[in-house]
């Protein structure tokens, strides 16, 4: 059976409450598609308000972070639990921006992963290279180190359920995007990474999304990709454009 595509918007730190309501209502109609889950990662004060706007539409209301603990002295972060009795139902961990401004490690995206999955919340795992890196033709044991990391003591069963997104740094809101073929080439090589730690059912059951400068224009040829199985959007995930992009099929 084919792979169910994702596509979800990454928000970023944008959008007020009442901002989040305008921008979902706006959204609501463009976005219906029912090959397609379709899901809206926001900041944390938007959660509560965008959920209650996203009711009775095909939108899945996700977060953009997650910490690793379930309650305590963690001034600022958002626990699991907190996210589950909101209904979140995804939460994208490991972002490079959560890399590179906020000292994230790979060690610290799998304890997040651990407990995402501990608490039923889908984990929508990030993983790329840098410039740097591909230039020197290390990205794929780059990439490959990042997933068998984020993915230590995860279940075959849990990983089938995760959403990896391999978004090349230097392609996040730049306006550069991957080829389709180089996109294809390091998805394909993470599902052959996952069938290395488990096994093939499970690299065929899980969803690697592209993220990178994805817009309505290349949102087609990408998807089209057999291990392209949606897309994490930055920028354009905050525009009507959105709807081009979720209905890429039609």
């Amino acid at each position: 059976m084919a792979r169910r595509k994702i596509i979800a918007g990454n928000w970023k730190m944008n959008k007020t409450p009442s901002e989040a309501v305008a921008l979902v209502n706006e959204l609501k109609p463009l976005v219906a598609n029912e090959d397609v889950d379709v899901v809206f990662c926001v900041p944390a004060i938007d959660i509560i308000p965008a959920m209650i706007a996203a009711k009775d539409s095909n939108i899945c209301i996700g977060a953009e972070n997650m910490y690793f603990e379930e309650s305590g002295a963690y001034t600022g972060e958002i626990s699991p639990n907190m996210l589950v009795d909101a209904g979140v139902k995804y939460v994208v961990l490991g972002h490079s921006e959560r890399r590179e401004y906020f000292a994230e490690t790979d060690e610290t995206v799998n304890k997040k992963v651990l407990k995402a999955f501990e608490h039923g919340i889908t984990p929508i795992i990030c993983c790329g290279e840098t410039l740097t890196q591909r230039k020197q033709g290390i990205y794929l044991d780059w990439i490959r180190m990042q997933i068998k990391i984020a993915f230590q003591n995860v279940t075959a069963d849990q990983a089938k359920t995760a959403v990896i997104a391999y978004e090349p740094i230097w392609a996040i809101g730049t306006g550069e995007t991957a080829t389709s073929d180089q996109a294809e080439e390091v998805c394909g090589a993470i599902r052959a990474c996952i069938a290395e730690v488990y096994d093939e059912a499970t690299a065929e059951a899980i969803r690697i999304q592209y993220g990178g400068s994805v817009n309505a224009g290349n949102a087609a040829e990408l998807f089209a990709k057999p291990d392209i199985d949606g897309g994490l959007v930055g920028g354009a995930s905050l525009k009507a454009d959105f709807g081009k992009i979720v209905n890429y099929n039609k």
